[in-house]
């Protein structure tokens, strides 16, 4: 009986972390892109092709495309259940159009 109450029950802090993890989307972007920035400047260096420069920033670019897919897909996992929400299934079969639009 104790084990079922520990895990229904919600951790304490659970939507600041929710938060920040929302944040650190941003701040990846970011990181991915200045270290694509910093791969490519290092290549060129080494090689002396400047092309290699566009291509550090070229995978900086994709890696940053690729986290703001991995946390949309994540959302979408998280936001399926409100479907059979009450609350949420008319617009789940009817799209978003409101009350007040002009049709």
């Amino acid at each position: 009986m104790e084990e079922e109450k520990k895990e229904s029950e919600v951790p304490k802090h659970k939507h600041k972390l929710e938060a920040l993890d929302h944040l650190s989307l941003g701040i990846s972007i970011v990181a991915a892109i200045l270290i694509g920035i910093g791969i490519g400047i290092g290549l060129k260096a080494l090689t002396g092709w400047t092309w290699m420069l566009w291509l550090g920033i070229f995978w900086g670019i994709a890696a940053a495309v690729l986290n703001i897919y991995k946390v949309y897909k994540k959302a979408q996992k998280e936001f399926e259940g409100m479907e059979d929400d009450p609350r949420y299934s008319y617009r789940a079969k009817y799209g978003d159009k409101g009350k007040d639009e002009d049709d």
